[in-house]
């Protein structure tokens, strides 16, 4: 149980309210087939969101937590923490996830994107000082972001309906099943950590995460709701294809493309 709690703490879900209150997992069906996966993605809102008045209170409780209690810590973050030093903290963190890349790219049988996510790995743990240095993008490689949710989308699994999760943001009964497995079966370096050092270290990860969004907080635009949901199947979409492009769903309600790393 110690480990499940360190692995999942309730606090940690607080990084995906970073998505404009509301992320770290919702979309159609998103299948290997391309041409299958742009039928289903020009599904109306309808299909795609059938729970939308809910979700949209779950949306305005994320982005009441945010706003009074997230963003302002993360906004100090930003004014005292030097860039060199943010950079190393986010490279830190995102060193960490090589680990699930790797393993999901063995499950989805991608053995190029596995050897990256190892080779990455190392680079960075032995030469980028433990990864605070991302010296594996310097070597031409960059991160091939796998996770559990991307593994069942690629065997064919269901996404189910468009989710706004409490604390969680967007997410489907898929990828929020992907997300636990990721975070409480697949093997993590988190699993090293000793309390009370692995709350300061959660507490951090979670403050850095929100600060690096501050910035892309100025393409939200229109209905807020609407545009993170756009983004987030997008995103989606677009991991889930290993970058083959489908149209946007919801093309018709006007928000501007964007594709959001974190997403």
């Amino acid at each position: 149980m110690r480990d499940i709690f360190f692995r999942h703490p309730a606090i940690g879900a607080l990084i995906f309210i970073c998505l404009f209150s509301g992320n770290a997992v919702a979309q159609t069906v998103q299948p290997v087939d391309p041409d299958m996966a742009e039928r289903k993605l020009d599904a109306p809102p309808s299909e795609v969101d059938p729970y939308e008045d809910w979700n949209r209170k779950v949306y305005g409780f994320n982005e009441t937590i945010d706003n009074w209690f997230l963003r302002p810590v993360a906004k100090g973050y930003r004014t005292i923490m030097p860039g060199f030093a943010d950079r190393a903290v986010t490279n830190f963190f995102n060193n960490l996830t090589e680990i699930r890349n790797f393993a999901n790219s063995i499950f989805q049988l991608k053995g190029e994107s596995a050897v990256v996510a190892a080779g990455r790995f190392t680079y960075n743990t032995v030469f980028g000082l433990g990864g605070l240095i991302d010296v594996a993008t310097m070597f031409d490689l960059p991160e091939r972001p796998e996770d559990f949710g991307q593994t069942l989308g690629y065997w064919g699994t269901g996404s189910g309906p468009y989710l706004m999760l409490p604390f969680l943001g967007p997410s489907n009964p898929r990828d929020f099943g992907g997300f636990v497995s990721d975070n409480l079966l697949l093997p993590s370096a988190w699993d090293l950590a000793e309390t009370p050092d692995v709350y300061y270290a959660r507490a951090l990860q979670i403050v850095d995460k929100r600060a690096d969004l501050i910035p892309a907080e100025g393409f939200i635009s229109g209905d807020g709701y609407t545009f993170v949901r756009n983004a987030y199947l997008q995103r989606r979409a677009y991991l889930i294809n290993d970058g083959r492009t489908v149209d946007d769903p919801f093309a018709s309600d006007d928000d501007e493309d964007l594709m959001l790393e974190d997403f």
